[in-house]
């Protein structure tokens, strides 16, 4: 059976990855392909335990060495036990982040040494990444706007908020925004970015547009 495909959205706050992820599990289904979404942090329910320490208004105070091997700790669990079998079975995974969120947030947002995190992925994951990363790109300020209406839904709704990220100040937002270019800009082989400001389906046909032509050169 052929190996299945790892496909990561990844992008600042309110940068629509999970609307996108959604309309590319249509696309996708709608052409006999089985697929799997899943998220990061989480995915499992030992990773889903570590999210609630690190995402949740009241989750704990850690330091950015601590969130990074807490991401791998939960980043390890989720891509032994659910991406990776997947995968084998032919199944197209889809996740809502991975390695380059903590690169992204931890060495950009946070300062800490690009390196650092570098190596806790090879000692975590090996040579093991996704297949394709698309990078959804958004001005922070417009992208927060997005993101705290929607926060504003869930507390309406009595959900639990998952806001620390969007408490940042702008800097860290806009250091963030840079961290996505610039690890594209490293790997153009595997990240691909995307304009995410504009009308989701524009945004939704732009990522199809990749996405199918990714497929067809695996075959």
């Amino acid at each position: 059976m052929p190996r299945g495909m790892f496909i990561v959205f990844e992008g600042g706050e309110g940068a629509g990855k999970g609307t996108q992820i959604s309309r590319l599990v249509g696309k996708l289904e709608a052409r006999g392909l089985k697929t799997l979404c899943t998220r990061e942090p989480g995915g499992t329910p030992e990773a889903e335990r570590i999210r609630n320490l690190l995402v949740q208004r009241e989750g704990g105070n850690w330091t950015p060495m601590t969130e990074v091997f807490l991401f791998f700790a939960a980043r390890v669990q989720h891509t032994e036990t659910k991406i990776k079998p997947a995968l084998e079975q032919g199944i197209t995974v889809l996740c809502d982040r991975y390695s380059d969120s903590t690169r992204a947030y931890q060495a950009y947002g946070h300062a800490m040494d690009l390196s650092i995190i570098d190596r806790a992925n090879d000692l975590a994951l090996g040579d093991f990444k996704p297949d394709l990363t698309i990078i959804l790109d958004i001005d922070p300020e417009q992208g927060l706007r997005r993101s705290i209406a929607r926060l504003g839904a869930q507390t309406s709704m009595h959900l639990q908020t998952e806001d620390r990220f969007e408490k940042m100040k702008m800097d860290f937002h806009t250091r963030l925004r840079r961290g996505y270019l610039a690890i594209a800009a490293r790997e153009p082989n595997r990240c691909v970015v995307i304009d995410a400001s504009g009308d989701v389906d524009n945004v939704a046909e732009a990522v199809w547009k990749i996405v199918e032509q990714r497929m067809t050169v695996r075959g």
